[in-house]
């Protein structure tokens, strides 16, 4: 089973640890996310649960939506993200809570990335840059991205200037330090993508356990 919740970014804060050393940590607000629908290998054509998260009012849901909620009767949510399950172990309407995880367990999160605008080859790519000295007129610029005649064009993939950020990306191997179930509360040692208030997914680490 592929162990997953959804959650919300508070911020970082620190904590003691029983040695006294002090300890970044990330708080993630879990509200208990409500299973929407359960996918199976049968009907589906693989396992999986549907969740839904950050309960909104009807009005700002579609209407197609609408129908889909209602069929676990728990209400319209922000976000709908789907993880591995196995599907005969889970039901309609049942809730996911942030006891699903244990300190000490590990974790991997996905999450979006602050956006930071259009940015040069220097900030971008860590390009070295041109000389500073001697009039050489050549300091943050990218230099040649051709290859004359032959193949007449740039290639895909070629390193240049443009938005830096705002891409989804995935940190792995975070170590849950608390979980605080009566607050809906997950202590992630460690920093994660995204700004606050963003939504993140929190999935059982796939390349290590506790």
């Amino acid at each position: 089973m592929s162990k997953g919740i959804i959650g919300k970014k508070l911020g970082m804060t620190q904590v003691f640890a029983d040695d006294g050393a002090t300890v970044g940590v990330t708080a993630i607000e879990v509200e208990p996310s409500v299973i929407v629908q359960v996918k199976t290998k049968d009907k589906d054509g693989y396992d999986a649960i549907q969740l839904g998260y950050g309960r909104i009012k009807q009005k700002n849901v579609t209407k197609p939506l609408q129908g889909h909620f209602s069929k676990a009767n728990k209400g319209f949510f922000r976000k709908l993200k789907e993880f591995q399950a196995e599907s005969e172990k889970y039901e309609t309407g049942q809730e996911i809570t942030a006891d699903i995880f244990q300190a000490g367990d590990f974790v991997d999160v996905v999450g979006t990335s602050k956006g930071k605008g259009f940015a040069g080859v220097v900030k971008r790519h860590g390009f070295a840059g041109g000389k500073a000295t001697h009039g050489s007129m050549h300091h943050r610029a990218p230099g040649s991205i051709g290859a004359s005649a032959d193949p007449a064009r740039v290639f895909k993939g070629t390193k240049m200037g443009g938005q830096m950020g705002n891409v989804r990306k995935t940190i792995q191997n975070l170590q849950v330090w608390q979980v605080r179930p009566d607050r809906n509360l997950l202590l992630l040692k460690g920093s994660i993508p995204g700004s606050e208030n963003g939504f993140v997914l929190i999935k059982k680490a796939t390349k290590k356990s506790a």
